[in-house]
């Protein structure tokens, strides 16, 4: 047990910690609108500037390991999505569906499943554009998809050490392996996303019914929409973008559709080609690729294209099996690290290795993709645990748990009750990252009385209700934010979740499925 520290450098502490909470939760707030990063940073500035740490101390408190598994990580995500991994995850959601209700649970299975091998982030970002279009197409209501999504997401990144940050922190300090912690709450897993979809659907039944929902008609251009690579990223939480490359002729017709050239000459014949142009990516100004269909034909050129270039039939099928080459080395990799991890070797370096295999395969320069991982991120992680650590110096964790100990025995079904109870009211006030770096040591090392057993089941309790807990509100992890964001500013398809509308639902939902997945979460 560690004793308080003397009154001013827990006072100083606090203070620190609370300047970091602050900025952790309301990174916008009026009075300094820093952000998280530069919050995380400042709160482990003070840290030091107040004595609560040493410098020494501040920087042995960086959890290197973890950073190396999140970059890791990160890279591979970024190579998967080039490698049009999530495009086919989109295209599993729509293939031969049975309608709203169908579609809902297919998106609590994939988004479930993508999470727990692709992180609940990257997976929220790349579908959620996917989503809105096809509950467009479909006439339906986007509101239950969503919630779909963000909650399912959440539940499935449960289920693995890299399915979210907290899994990855829980990971590293508690040495479990990989395939422990898979299947220890794999079964609560599986049981909770059934759950999930249970509840949405007893919620939405009607509106996904068809007959008593009209989705408001909105005037779209012809044009097809293509999604930007370089927008629909993995890690920079920043919404996918729908771009048109206006056409301009009289008789005849150019689109650009996914890869596709469409053309159409004065008598209505149509023509599609692949496209190729800069390293296989649909970018604005980029040489996109026009044919002759007949003689007849008549070319015409985008607004925003000065120039086109023609590819005999041989170069393009080469460039064909170039990619499909290509995308099968990425998910070769991307294999070959998860069977390293399930092997039980070293995570991080596992999973930098693959990182860095996929670099050297692909044999250009990695500026473009290593530019998509959120550097910001680490950059939080780094200063989140120096001011956790200083927080955690000063004594007030320790108390706060001496208090709740008697109370929270995880052998006992009050106890878990309890210490359930409390890790979702961190989770949700100071985050969920915070709250298994402040709280996981001490309840790792009660349960230790109990039995080695016991130590792991705890470990593995925290990190299923530190991550369902996201699903409470919508400030209670960042693939709800992301969902929200990415939805509300769709180009084509936006939609606006707001904070009343989920919590009507993640309030329940998080309640129920806590208590129950927890009896199922089993140890060797």
């Amino acid at each position: 047990m560690l004793a308080l520290e003397p009154t001013t450098k827990v006072v100083l502490g606090s203070i620190a910690f609370g300047i970091f909470w602050v900025l952790a939760v309301f990174p916008a707030v009026p009075f300094l609108p820093i952000g998280r990063t530069a919050g995380s940073l400042l709160g482990a500035m003070l840290m030091v500037l107040l004595r609560v740490l040493s410098a020494d101390e501040a920087y042995a408190s960086i959890n290197l390991p973890i950073l190396g598994l999140l970059f890791g990580t990160m890279v591979v995500s970024v190579y998967l999505e080039r490698a049009d991994m999530f495009k086919y995850l989109g295209k599993v959601l729509s293939w031969k569906s049975l309608g709203g209700k169908d579609l809902l649970c297919r998106i609590c299975l994939v988004s479930a499943v993508a999470s727990a091998l692709f992180t609940n982030d990257t997976c929220c970002v790349v579908l959620t554009e996917f989503i809105l279009k096809i509950a467009r197409q479909n006439n339906l209501p986007p509101k239950p998809f969503l919630l779909a999504l963000a909650s399912s997401a959440n539940i499935g990144s449960a289920a693995t050490p890299i399915g979210n940050p907290q899994n990855l922190v829980i990971a590293v300090q508690s040495k479990i392996s990989f395939g422990d912690f898979l299947f220890g709450i794999l079964p609560a897993m599986l049981i909770g996303i059934i759950i999930n979809a249970g509840i949405l659907l007893c919620y939405f039944w009607g509106d996904l019914s068809g007959d008593k929902y009209h989705y408001k008609e909105v005037d779209i251009s012809p044009q097809p929409e293509v999604v930007e690579e370089e927008d629909v990223t993995g890690h920079r939480f920043s919404p996918a973008t729908m771009s048109h490359h206006p056409c301009s002729s009289s008789g005849s017709l150019m689109d650009c559709i996914s890869g596709t050239c469409i053309l159409a000459n004065d008598q209505g014949d149509i023509d599609h080609r692949p496209v190729y142009g800069g390293h296989g990516e649909s970018r604005e100004g980029t040489g996109l690729v026009k044919r002759n269909v007949k003689s007849s034909s008549r070319l015409v050129n985008c607004a925003n294209e000065s120039s086109f270039h023609y590819i005999p039939d041989e170069e393009a099928t080469m460039e064909r099996w170039q990619r499909l080459l290509w995308n099968g080395c990425v998910y070769a990799v991307t294999l070959a690290m998860l069977i390293a991890l399930w092997a039980g070797l070293n995570m991080s370096w596992s999973a930098i290795t693959a990182a860095l295999a996929l670099i050297v395969l692909d044999f250009k320069d990695a500026g473009p993709c290593l530019e998509k991982v959120s550097y910001g991120l680490l950059l939080f992680f780094c200063g989140m645990f120096v001011t956790v650590d200083g927080f955690n110096k000063t004594g007030v964790p320790s108390a706060f748990w001496d208090f709740m100990e008697p109370y929270s025995q995880i052998n006992t079904f009050s106890g878990m009750l309890v210490l359930a109870f409390v890790i979702l009211f961190l989770s949700n006030v100071a985050s969920n990252v915070p709250t298994v770096l402040l709280l996981g040591a001490q309840v790792a090392a009660s349960a230790a009385q109990i039995s080695p057993a016991e130590e792991t089941r705890a470990w593995l309790f925290l990190a299923w209700v530190s991550t369902v807990a996201g699903n409470l509100s919508l400030l209670g992890s960042a693939a709800n934010l992301i969902v929200c964001e990415q939805a509300r500013r769709s180009v084509h398809y936006g939609y606006n979740l707001s904070f009343l509308s989920h919590l009507i639902f993640g309030l329940p939902s998080t309640i129920i499925i806590t208590i129950i997945g927890l009896f199922f979460i089993r140890t060797n």
